[in-house]
């Protein structure tokens, strides 16, 4: 469980608008965030099927990959990282470095590879070893189911939930355990990301997907040119949050989200209403 505290936007705040923001960021220096929730139900899949290997995938600066990773050397699980980009090792950047020291081992595959490997999910016995497999971003079924508890380990109730968007694992998970009148934001980081589409695809259940589609708010007009692209707008922004918030935001997710999130509040004028923005991590800070 994460907590909860107050947050402000400059000049934005006030009686009839209540902003909070659950601090997911803070459960673990390297399994944070929904990166932790999506691998939970994974986790306990693996255990289930007796399983003697982890297999995962992500690109070469997935935190995806680094929550895998730690969590492995956590529970001494067996683990592999299918690393997209044949020119890459383990020394290009802190992350596959950090990945490495923890007892990963990578294997870096061209893109055309990755893309036929990624969403590979479930028991697969390769080799003779029951191996489990967690597709790029922990885009799967028991990645929904985890990142339910986002919403159903709160007491308190919320009229908007708010989050950055990738795979949609997460929002669909949000979505599923919404209180009944409350909504879900959602702010995909991917420069023409049909929302919805995927979201239903990723689900792949008609029956779920309409309780829950009208529910979600689609803001794509925030990807500032596509994934971890930036201006000097978002950056300023940025750094204005953190400044005067305790929490600290990045430029591929959560900066987006909330600055999406602000345009929404003051462009519908919404009054009245308490509104929780999901804190999914991102910011890698170890040097070594």
């Amino acid at each position: 469980m994460s907590r909860i505290e107050k947050f402000s936007f400059r000049k934005s705040n006030n009686k009839d608008l209540e902003l909070f923001v659950k601090r997911d960021d803070l459960i673990h220096n390297y399994i944070s965030g929904n990166k932790i929730r999506k691998l939970n139900q994974n986790i306990f899949s693996f255990y289930k099927n007796k399983c003697k290997k982890l297999v995962t995938f992500g690109g070469a600066f997935s935190n995806h990959l680094l929550a895998t990773a730690a969590l492995c050397n956590e529970l001494s699980i067996d683990c592999v990282g299918i690393v997209r980009g044949e020119e890459l090792n383990e020394n290009s950047n802190g992350i596959l470095k950090k990945c490495s020291s923890l007892g990963m081992q990578l294997n870096f595959v061209s893109r055309s590879s990755f893309s036929e490997q990624k969403k590979m999910s479930g028991l697969l016995v390769k080799d003779g070893i029951p191996t489990w497999f967690v597709p790029e971003g922990g885009a799967n079924l028991e990645g929904i189911e985890g990142c339910k508890e986002i919403v159903s380990e709160n007491e308190e109730i919320f009229d908007y939930y708010v989050v950055a968007q990738g795979t949609t694992t997460t929002s669909i998970g949000i979505a599923l355990a919404l209180p009944p009148s409350a909504k879900i934001i959602v702010v995909p980081v991917l420069k023409g990301f049909n929302s919805k589409s995927e979201m239903k695809s990723v689900l792949n259940n008609v029956d779920l997907w309409n309780v829950i589609k009208d529910k979600i708010i689609v803001l794509d007009d925030f990807h500032f040119g596509g994934y971890a692209k930036s201006t000097n707008e978002l950056r300023e922004f940025i750094s204005e949050i953190n400044q005067i918030n305790e929490m600290q935001i990045e430029e591929v997710y959560t900066g987006k989200a909330l600055y999406a999130l602000k345009n929404y509040l003051e462009n519908n004028f919404v009054k009245n209403k308490k509104v929780l923005f999901i804190h999914t991590g991102g910011i890698f800070t170890d040097k070594n």
